[in-house]
């Protein structure tokens, strides 16, 4: 699927991402870039037909804890403005600890999208090794251990309790889960495609991908690039990103450079997690660089003075 332009035309968009939450929006956007791909992220639903000036686009909702069907009408109508943009590919991107429950979400807004496009097979994939995250044998690994021995095992909204991700999917889907293991994903991406159609023949209607390093993701995006849907986390859309953008003729700028920020200026970093890693990550920030913990009280009933206190605060702090 090769998409081509006139000479200062607006980029089509190769790839619509449909995120349940903004930080993973976010996360995902940067592995878009990072793969070659200018992107640009909403977070509210873009009305239909509007020209986002971009190869990618992400759309964050708010959709990971809501009630299962709030999730998919979102999910959907994200859907239906990234096709009036044009886009063909989508992209279902949740966290990489696949927090869900037994309700869902993740599995009734793949199967929402599923139904959406006509479609009746997809991948599933949260594996991101770069933070820890990896598949295997459809188990999910948080940092060496299983997921259900992990700081999410306690989750206070969704505890994860069991590591198969083929197990996790069924309960909350309308179909079954197979696994599509390592030695097969390491084969290359025409063995990858050649058991993806032995498995949808099979009756699966989702493939758990396994994936244990950056090199496995390059090789299962660019099996799936072409897919009208793929789900996943980051690291999946990383290989997907790379792959669209390493075959595109005539190039004009490197996939280092491709939608990077401008040089210079000054950055505030938002944090709005309370996980376990975010914690330490929070910490080891804070002993860096100048931080200030907000008042969620305050915020919802001081907003106006709270937010000058802020931004006074930020303003007086020296570049570092």
């Amino acid at each position: 699927m090769m998409e081509t332009r006139e000479p200062g035309a607006a980029p089509p968009v190769k790839l619509g991402v449909i995120a349940d939450d903004f930080t993973g929006g976010t996360d995902i956007a940067g592995f878009l870039v990072r793969g070659g791909l200018s992107t640009v992220q909403f977070g509210i639903i873009p009305p239909p037909g509007f020209n986002a000036g971009a190869e990618a686009v992400v759309i964050s909702l708010k959709t990971r804890s809501c009630p299962a069907d709030e999730a998919a009408a979102q999910s959907l109508a994200a859907l239906r403005a990234l096709k009036g943009m044009g886009c063909r590919r989508f992209f279902f991107k949740y966290c990489s600890t696949f927090d869900s429950t037994a309700q869902g979400n993740i599995g009734p807004v793949t199967d929402a999208l599923l139904a959406e496009l006509g479609l009746g097979f997809t991948v599933v994939c949260p594996a991101l090794p770069l933070n820890g995250r990896t598949v295997y044998l459809g188990y999910l690994f948080v940092g060496g251990a299983l997921l259900s021995e992990s700081g999410m095992r306690d989750h206070p909204v969704t505890p994860m309790r069991d590591a198969n991700l083929m197990r996790l999917m069924a309960a909350q889907s309308q179909g079954r889960a197979a696994n599509l293991p390592l030695p097969v994903v390491e084969q290359g991406p025409s063995a990858i495609q050649a058991k993806l159609e032995k498995l949808r023949a099979a009756g699966a209607r989702y493939a758990v991908l396994d994936a244990v390093a950056d090199e496995h993701l390059h090789l299962l995006g660019q099996a799936v690039a072409d897919w009208p849907l793929v789900t996943g986390g980051s690291g999946l859309g990383w290989g997907v990103a790379a792959h669209l953008a390493r075959r595109e003729a005539g190039r004009t700028r490197s996939a280092a450079t491709a939608g990077a920020p401008p040089d210079g200026g000054r950055t505030v970093v938002l944090s709005g997690s309370c996980s376990v890693m975010t914690n330490a990550q929070a910490a080891a920030y804070s002993a860096e660089a100048p931080s200030w913990k907000m008042d969620s009280r305050r915020c919802l009933h001081d907003p106006v003075e709270y937010a000058a206190e802020i931004a006074a605060w930020v303003s007086a702090q020296k570049n570092s």
